[in-house]
């Protein structure tokens, strides 16, 4: 019996013209493993961090993105740091943070002092949206379909699921200006959407191709689907960013850094494990130049 190729590492968009709904869907393969791979992450840690990530490119489907989009949750339990990112580029980067043990399911809403963010834009150009997301939600799809009822007004269904192999993504948003001529006056075609996606299983969606999937579920409703966007894990750290880091620290910092290590500095990157040295010569310049600004607290 022949096995059906599914594409990996593509986002797509696509309208349900008939419904006046749009939507997007990602699917990841050797981009997930390669972030999941980072780490021996608990089970219940593995799945938030795979919808994190997924969750962090469907949102940029349908948005004009310049630098990236970040997921990023802190807490005062055992999941201390996840962040999920997706750069207009396509690039995906991912890791967590916890001590054990964790709960078994890990609920985000349960968590002490929980904070979670969603940041946009360019960190270089120092130009940057920030909005908090509501965890009184126990699952990172429902509390993101609360972000954007927040936020713009407009109900989404987020459909969430991961595997060792793949993390999957569904959203839909009601679009009522956009889609077939009628979507407007057709007052149950949201709620017909919906009931249809929920038909929809984690199994079906991690092993069905996505343009399959899309026509099997909504083939009454006009399934328009637009060029796909390719994907893939990538990392953003630089030798440039880490000196600014470096330099951000102060001269103190920097100098007992230097005497730990017999006058040389090592900085691994989190994510993708590119090691950086600076050596008493490269610290000297560094901190004789202009001051930067401050990095941002995420790892490099």
């Amino acid at each position: 019996m022949e096995t059906l190729s599914v594409e990996e590492d593509v986002l797509h968009r696509f309208l349900l013209e008939g419904a006046g709904v749009r939507g997007v869907m990602v699917r990841l393969g050797a981009a997930w493993r390669e972030v999941a791979g980072r780490a021996d992450y608990p089970s219940a840690l593995h799945a938030v961090l795979g919808e994190a990530l997924a969750a962090s490119a469907l949102l940029t489907g349908n948005i004009k993105l310049d630098g990236a989009l970040s997921i990023e949750l802190k807490s005062n339990g055992a999941l201390r740091m996840l962040f999920a990112e997706c750069t207009d580029q396509g690039r995906l980067r991912g890791l967590a943070r916890w001590n054990d043990p964790l709960s078994e399911p890990l609920e985000l809403h349960a968590l002490p002092g929980a904070i979670m963010a969603i940041t946009i834009g360019n960190v270089e150009r120092g130009q940057r949206y920030q909005g908090l997301v509501d965890l009184q939600h126990a699952g990172l799809a429902a509390a993101l379909e609360n972000y954007f009822i927040q936020s713009e007004q407009l109900p989404a269904r987020i459909v969430l699921a991961v595997n060792a192999d793949h993390a999957v993504g569904l959203m839909l948003q009601k679009m009522p200006t956009e889609g077939g001529r009628d979507a407007a006056q057709d007052e149950d075609a949201w709620g017909r959407v919906v009931a249809l996606t929920d038909t929809l299983g984690a199994d079906e969606l991690l092993a069905t191709p996505p343009e399959q999937l899309l026509f099997r579920l909504y083939h009454e409703e006009t399934v328009r689907m637009f060029e796909p966007r390719p994907l893939a894990f990538g990392c953003s750290c630089s030798r440039e960013r880490v000196a600014t880091m470096l330099r951000s620290l102060g001269r103190d910092e920097v100098e007992a850094a230097l005497a730990a290590r017999g006058d040389e500095i090592e900085v691994i990157c989190e994510f993708c494990a590119q090691r950086y040295y600076f050596d008493r010569i490269d610290a000297e310049h560094l901190l004789s130049e202009s001051p930067a600004p401050v990095a941002p607290d995420t790892p490099q």
